[in-house]
């Protein structure tokens, strides 16, 4: 093991590579254990950092040290194999605090634990599929082996065109919204084919643009949607939560909705109650004026 590790690692310069991809995922697992803790609201666990009435999320940190790691990288000279590896380390580490606050970035709006905060779940998931990847040496847009000589110009030229065919096949697997079949597809160009072959999703920019409401494509990919996509999805979301925990809370645009709803009612409220006690008052006003009335008798005339 010892020596396999030396030969897939080391001696291929991707040490530095493999303490990112550890320190990425031993940081993403202790801050989601945290954030569970803190939301279970466990006494003896730490709290949310606060300045004030000011909270401080993660991705403050990560942004830290992802600038002290990437900094540091690039200071270091290349000798120096211990100190990159460190530097790797930090840059994971911030890499990862980052990437699990990726919802609150992409939607400015602290969604963690709502619906929409499962896309950070699908950032960390892409980057260690990705870092993975290329830790196993498979390139991206590319043939594992195949290296472009400059004095081949026969080799040079169907090396580009390879890679520009697997861009294209990558872009058309995106545009259809096979997120994860175009991402790792640009390590495995087989992927690609069959994304770039296979209908789109509904809801896609592709289908959008080429599928017509009512069509036979497109009820062929709202079938398969519903047949094969929802129960991949439902397993994703599954697993997602059994990591994260369960993203259940109202969505912030969703709460204030609600908020300015139930202003909108207490005033409502307020209003009925108002004129109703005008009412009232006006009728005992009116009643006292009756009531405090002398009626004189008219005189008959003779």
């Amino acid at each position: 093991m010892i020596d396999l590790f030396r030969q897939r690692i080391v001696d291929t310069g991707r040490l530095p590579l493999f303490g990112f991809f550890v320190a990425f995922i031993v940081t993403f697992v202790l801050t989601r254990v945290n954030v569970r803790l803190i939301r279970a609201n466990v006494r003896w666990w730490f709290r949310n950092v606060t300045t004030g009435d000011l909270h401080i999320h993660h991705v403050v940190f990560g942004v830290v040290l992802m600038l002290v790691g990437g900094v540091s990288s690039l200071a270091v000279p290349d000798p120096y194999v211990g100190l990159d590896l460190l530097s790797a380390v930090v840059f994971g580490m911030g890499s990862a605090l980052v990437l699990d606050e990726f919802a609150l970035i992409l939607h400015l709006s602290d969604v963690y634990w709502t619906e929409k905060g499962r896309t950070s779940l699908d950032a960390v998931f892409v980057a260690i599929a990705v870092t993975g990847l290329l830790l196993l040496g498979i390139r991206p847009l590319g043939f594992e082996g195949v290296t472009p000589d400059p004095g081949d110009s026969t080799l040079t030229g169907l090396y580009a065109a390879s890679l520009a065919i697997n861009l294209a096949l990558a872009v058309l697997t995106l545009l259809k919204g096979k997120i994860w079949t175009g991402l790792i597809g640009l390590f495995v160009p087989a992927l690609l084919i069959l994304g770039a072959i296979r209908l789109a999703r509904p809801g896609s920019p592709w289908a959008r643009w080429r599928y017509t409401p009512g069509s036979r494509k497109h009820t062929r990919a709202v079938r398969n949607e519903e047949r094969f996509r929802r129960p991949l999805i439902r397993a994703k979301i599954w697993v997602q939560e059994f990591i994260a925990g369960r993203h259940d809370l109202i969505p912030p645009e969703l709460r204030q909705r609600g908020t300015a709803a139930e202003r909108t009612r207490r005033r409502k409220a307020a209003r009925a109650q108002r004129k109703a006690v005008s009412r009232a008052r006006r009728r005992a006003f009116s009643g006292q004026r009756r009531k405090n009335t002398v009626h004189f008798p008219r005189s008959r005339r003779k």
